[in-house]
């Protein structure tokens, strides 16, 4: 059915363009509306026009039959691309993708391709032929402008097919002309898509700013409606010839967009032969311009006639569109000048213009252009096109750096220079709305004109230290901005510069300088100012144990993404610098964290404490570091009830105090929902709402009393599909902890690692729960009178257990009235075990049965394992409260927009259980098993989905884009190591 349908289409598009086929169809129409009583000449004209349509349809047949065996022998030049472009550079964001090639030389195993799909930067790939074979494919070429390349493949690692190379035949390319696009179209392994030629002399489809696009060439436009993954797929003709190259398409049209093959040949022959592809340039832009418009910018009647007659059939000229600053036209060449000549040669396409400039790299040549209906002429130097293409990049502080390419300069008519920052990311995250499009004007109040000075300045600043930076973006150069970054290299350690290199097709590395220790940190002084309040002294001083909590996260852990955050803490001992905050902003440790006062100073801080599963953590700062008024406050003893009477202070978004009267309305038991990925969230939190409209405006604060009494901390938890949820968090239930470390010892919790949640009193009786426990519920509690039910488990090897919908009556003979009843154990680092039975009461399908329930440590993320560019690690707690039976210890939490672990399918949340058949139930044995595994060659994976779906792939190393790295906390210090696996 589906090859009638496309017969059908073929058919349709054969009429819509073939005079013989549309007068066939109107022959038909008539017939069919001709009146019943019909002379016998009528017949006689019958029969003739039957004739016909039977001569019309074996003409159909006969070439549908010869573009059969035209196609069967094209498919086998044709293989499907599976690539990945490594590292962000130039106008191309790192990613992994798949696109269509063709052989176009057999012996040598040359594959063309697109330029965008061989990409400017590191590249690697393979390509699956016809018979699905698999061979490695390396980059020999990628054009500087135009839009193909070439990849180099071994023939001889080919065993069972016997590989052809297409015929390029750029003349054959005319309107009118029948083609198909065979290629990997929207991913498929092979479509083979009908079109006709309509026109050969469009401009270059312009695919927007800050990304690559081709011009000073002439494009072939068709009707073909091919898709994504069909770049790079070759035009033919009915007798197998390849006249274009697949480029691109309109998303609101069925028009594709081909690449002519002139350019193609040349390049081909070069590269056949191993001579250098000499590519010239005068730095600027042509347009293709119908002669009336030409004539509208300034040619004379004069000059049109006589293009004309030169040029018969040919319906514009060249007009001057862009022209680079500092570059050899600029200053001679001007906007809207008609191209009449080069070196005494009229020119009429861009073909021409190509020819000329490849052919004079460092020789003057002469231009004769019109410009007011009168002639100018002027010699210019042709520059070399592949010396502004840039060849290298640096890699430092999370970010890549390269000089600014002709590419991205000509869009916006800029000199060819200066320092390009490929992504802002890392250290250079500059922009968190803008990734794309910096340029680099000075680090450290030192100016980095080109990518030498600017490895030079790099090479002088400490590990640790704040910089200054200034930085404009090209689509803005009138504005520069200025911030400070903070320069991070242990985290993110490389300081390495990649060179290309067109024989090996990888970019070789080279470490550039080791990092420079931090500098000693000197104590700084700050005024606090008192918050205007007036006639409360000692709550306007609450903003004397007020501080920012700032947290910049290097490296996915725990499921959560590498991105500055920062909030209110609440300074709960000035003494020794312990700071309150909520785990929205210090998820876990492997991060760099700050402190700051007043908006004045800043300094270094540790993560201190992390609590399970109440929101809270607690960081540390070296307080003689930090010259200025902070106090330590008092924390309440009592809750908070409802209708009680408080302040709220807090931060706005912009850091700025504010404050208001408010009221308690509410306190309720609340778990935060789970995201799609499970990550850290709060569970089983007495919550505090308040009566306050600002509130809503302030992600963290506090609520106090009238003399200053800390009662709540105001937090944020973080939600399904990045929501945030703000609510209080009573001081009586963090009062413990903070009384353990104001003692010099670190706190340790120990939990009931299940779900909670309330239930009314009806709930309680409809399910079960006996009216004298009800009666106790009602005398004993005077706020809220509620149960605590169980909503979920999560992964334990015990056997005694809670279940879900178990109703909690007492723990340890202590009636359960609210969820902190149920929290489980507070010790410290000095106790041997703080795990604890607890004796509970539950009621169970109406039953009211005895539990002995052991507590759980939750034990935080300690080591990481970076392998094929997806993040490996213990599942953490989020996990194991999703999950009823864990697989594996090994836990994919993220993998990389270029990593192999993409290419080849491994999923985030997938669990790891073997390697090459060897089980991996931990990342010790893991690490173990794939350090045996040798550079570029394949191992099989075992894995297990999220749902418990198990599933196997292949996939094939590659060490010097993606290494194995152990990254471990030291225990003892605190510190974070990194070992490279594969070097080892």
């Amino acid at each position: 059915m589906t090859v009638e349908l496309k017969r059908d289409l073929i058919e349709i598009s054969v009429e819509d363009n073939n005079p013989e086929m549309k007068r066939q169809k109107i022959n038909d129409d008539e017939y069919s509306n001709a009146d019943e009583s019909m002379s016998s000449g009528d017949e006689d004209c019958i029969d003739h026009t039957s004739e016909q349509a039977i001569e019309g349809a074996n003409s159909l047949y006969n070439n549908n039959a010869k573009w059969q065996e035209t196609i069967s022998k094209v498919v086998r030049s044709v293989v499907s691309i599976h690539f990945s472009q490594v590292a962000p550079f130039d106008s191309e964001a790192a990613l992994v993708s798949e696109a269509t090639g063709f052989v176009v030389d057999s012996k040598l195993g040359i594959i063309l391709t697109n330029r965008h799909v061989v990409g400017p930067g590191p590249f690697i790939g393979y390509a699956i032929f016809d018979n699905h074979e698999e061979c490695d494919v390396i980059p020999i070429y990628r054009d500087p402008v135009h839009d193909f390349g070439f990849l180099k493949f071994d023939p001889s690692k080919l065993k069972y097919i016997e590989v052809t190379a297409l015929e390029l035949k750029p003349s054959l390319a005319k309107v009118g002309s029948e083609i198909r696009v065979v290629g990997n179209d929207a991913g498929e392994k092979l479509s083979i898509l009908s079109g006709f030629i309509s026109r050969l002399d469009r401009n270059a489809p312009d695919y927007g700013e800050l990304t690559y696009n081709d011009f000073n060439t002439e494009y072939i436009q068709a009707a073909a409606a091919a898709s994504g993954g069909s770049s790079g797929s070759p035009v033919v003709t009915v007798d197998g010839h390849a006249v274009a190259l697949q480029a691109g398409g309109s998303t609101e049209a069925s028009t594709d967009f081909f690449l002519p093959l002139d350019r193609i040949v040349r390049a081909l022959r070069c590269t056949q032969q191993d001579k250098p592809i000499t590519r010239g340039t005068i730095q600027t832009q042509w347009m293709l311009k119908p002669f009336d418009e030409c004539r509208r910018l300034g040619l004379s009647e004069e000059s049109e006639k006589d293009a004309r007659k030169k040029f018969p059939g040919k319906t514009g000229l060249l007009v001057a569109e862009t022209i680079l600053r500092e570059g050899p036209a600029y200053g001679k060449v001007q906007e809207g000048d008609t191209l009449i000549s080069i070196n005494k040669t009229p020119i009429c396409s861009f073909i021409q213009v190509d020819d000329i400039l490849d052919a004079n790299v460092g020789n003057e040549i002469e231009i004769t252009v019109q410009r007011g209906s009168k002639d100018i002429s002027f010699t210019c130097t042709v520059g070399n096109l592949h010396s502004i293409t840039p060849s290298r990049y640096v890699e430092l502080c999370g970010a890549n750096f390269h000089e600014l390419s002709y590419q991205m300069a000509r869009f916006y008519a800029l000199p060819v220079r200066g320092v390009f920052l490929a992504s802002a990311t890392g250290s250079f995250d500059l922009d968190p709305k803008e990734k794309t499009g910096w340029v680099i004007d000075s680090v450290d109040n030192i100016e980095t004109p080109t990518l030498d000075d600017f490895i030079e300045v790099m090479k002088g600043i400490p590990d640790e230290k704040r910089v200054i930076v200034k930085f404009h973006n090209l689509t803005d150069v009138q504005t520069q901005k200025v911030t400070s970054i903070y320069i991070d290299r242990h985290w993110c350690s490389e300081f390495r510069i990649y060179t290309r290199n067109d024989k090996t097709g990888i970019w070789d590395y080279e470490k550039i300088t080791d990092k420079l220790p931090p500098l000693p940190i000197k104590a700084q002084k700050a005024k606090v100012l008192d918050l205007p309040i007036n006639g409360n002294d000692k709550l306007a001083k609450m903003s004397r144990s007020l501080c920012v909590v700032h947290s910049v996260i290097a490296i996915t852990m725990d499921s959560m993404e590498p991105e500055p955050m920062n909030g209110c803490g609440l300074v709960v001992d000035a003494e020794k610098g312990y700071v309150i905050v909520s785990r929205s902003f210090v998820p876990h440790d492997c991060l760099n964290t700050f402190v700051s006062f007043a908006e004045s100073i800043l300094v270094p801080a540790k993560v201190v404490f992390l609590h399970p599963t109440q929101n809270y953590a607690i960081v540390q700062y070296d307080p003689s570091l930090v010259d200025a008024q902070i106090t330590t406050p008092v924390l309440g003893s009592e809750r908070l009830e409802r209708g009680d009477e408080t302040n709220f202070i807090g931060y706005m978004y912009s850091n700025t105090l504010i404050n208001s009267k408010t009221k308690v309305n509410g306190i309720s038991s609340l778990s935060v929902p789970n995201d799609i990925i499970p990550r850290y969230r709060a569970t089983n939190l007495e919550v505090i709402s308040i009566d306050s409209n600002i509130s809503t405006k302030c992600k963290s604060g506090i609520l106090a009393d009238d003399d200053g009494t800390v009662r709540a901390i105001w937090l944020s938890c973080m939600g399904n599909k990045e929501k945030l949820y703000l609510m209080g968090l009573d001081v009586v239930d963090i009062k413990e902890v903070v009384e353990l470390l104001k003692e010099g010892k670190y706190p340790k919790v120990s939990i009931v690692d299940a779900g909670f949640d309330s239930i009314s009193l009806l709930q309680a009786r409809i399910r079960g729960v006996p009216e004298e426990w009800i009666k106790t519920m009602e005398e004993e509690s005077d706020n809220r009178l509620q149960f605590i039910s169980v909503t979920r488990n999560s992964y334990t090897t015990v056997k005694e257990r809670l279940e879900p919908g178990d109703i909690i009556l007492s723990v340890d003979n202590k009636l359960v009235k609210r969820m902190s009843d149920v929290g489980g154990v507070v010790g410290s680092s000095d106790d041997s075990d703080i795990v604890s039975d607890l004796s509970f009461k539950v009621v169970r399908d109406a039953k009211v049965i005895d539990l002995k329930i052991k507590t759980v440590y939750i034990q935080e993320t300690t080591k990481i394992v970076v392998f094929a560019g997806c993040v490996l690690q213990t599942p953490h707690h989020a996990v194991r409260q999703m999950k009823t039976s864990i697989p594996s210890q090994v836990y994919a939490v993220s993998r990389g927009t270029s990593s192999l672990a993409l290419q080849y399918g491994i999923e985030v949340t997938n669990f790891i259980t073997h390697v090459n058949d060897q089980p991996t139930p931990d990342l010790d044995t893991f690490l173990q098993v794939v350090k045996e595994i040798p550079d570029n060659t394949y191992c099989k994976l075992r894995l297990m989905t999220f749902d418990d779906v198990p599933f196997a792939i292949s996939l094939k190393t590659n060490y010097h884009y993606f290494p194995t790295v152990e990254l471990e906390k030291n225990l003892v210090t605190g510190s974070w190591i990194e070992n490279d696996i594969s070097e080892t």
